[in-house]
């Protein structure tokens, strides 16, 4: 768990850096439209990290981690598709556009809740 976590937060720094760096550069004034496109998405090479790095921790977990996580999971995708099903509903009648960078806290927050009562449950 010790590694997972490190590794994850590397990675995460790494993410920051490069957020920091794509939109700072962004921030200039590039020129080219592929260049643009490119800087925008350099975040995303740590990002593909994480999910190997999260991946790979799912991998090296026991039967009862696994399925736990699975659970977890299953209510993050399931609960992170009703509410943003339902918000985008809402948006019909006035309510603001929300970014989607909305959807990956969401579903984050639903997957530790998901996390936090599958270990109170299998007590």
């Amino acid at each position: 768990m010790k590694r997972y976590i490190i590794e994850l937060g590397l990675a995460l720094i790494a993410y920051a850096v490069t957020l920091v760096i794509s939109l700072r550069m962004l921030a200039t004034g590039v020129d080219t439209q592929a260049t643009r496109i490119a800087l925008s998405l350099l975040p995303m090479l740590p990002g593909l990290a994480m999910c190997a790095i999260i991946l790979r921790h799912l991998a090296r977990l026991d039967e009862f981690q696994r399925k736990l996580q699975l659970e977890a999971l299953a209510l993050a995708f399931t609960g992170t598709a009703l509410i943003t099903f339902s918000y985008g509903f809402l948006e019909n009648v006035g309510f603001p556009k929300l970014s989607m960078f909305a959807v990956w806290p969401l579903m984050a927050v639903l997957w530790v809740i998901g996390t936090l009562v599958g270990r109170i449950r299998y007590r």
